[in-house]
């Protein structure tokens, strides 16, 4: 089973990932390019130049995880990206979105809460 919850933060690094990269090298990629804890208990998410191999590496309070997915075809498709930024927050939908495959583009979500602003309007 695979421990991806949706109280976990979810973070896409935005460069191309050598996959040959570990625990350590992943986890140097976490504090050094993303600026981030890497035992926070978030997941980060590492994708291949080819977008055909994903890697996440998760604190579990006893050591770290990589789970790890390799395309038979196709390729992963990513969002957009803020100017400057290096890394993105993702939901709980969007990253299982992007890992089974949906094409994000064209998908669209429905809104399942009202704002505190359009509460008080």
């Amino acid at each position: 089973m695979i421990g991806l919850l949706p109280v976990r933060r979810y973070f896409l690094y935005r460069h191309p990932t050598d996959m040959r990269k570990g625990f350590d090298g992943l986890s140097g990629l976490v504090i050094n390019e993303m600026g981030r804890d890497h035992l926070s208990g978030d997941a980060y998410i590492f994708i291949n130049k080819r977008r055909t191999l994903v890697k996440i590496l998760v604190w579990d309070r006893t050591g770290f995880v990589i789970y790890y997915k390799k395309l038979s075809s196709g390729t992963f498709e990513l969002p957009g990206w803020e100017e400057g930024k290096n890394h993105k927050e993702l939901s709980t939908a969007l990253m299982m979105m992007i890992l089974e495959g949906v094409k994000i583009s064209t998908a669209k979500m429905r809104k399942r809460y009202i704002s505190s602003e359009e509460k008080r309007a």
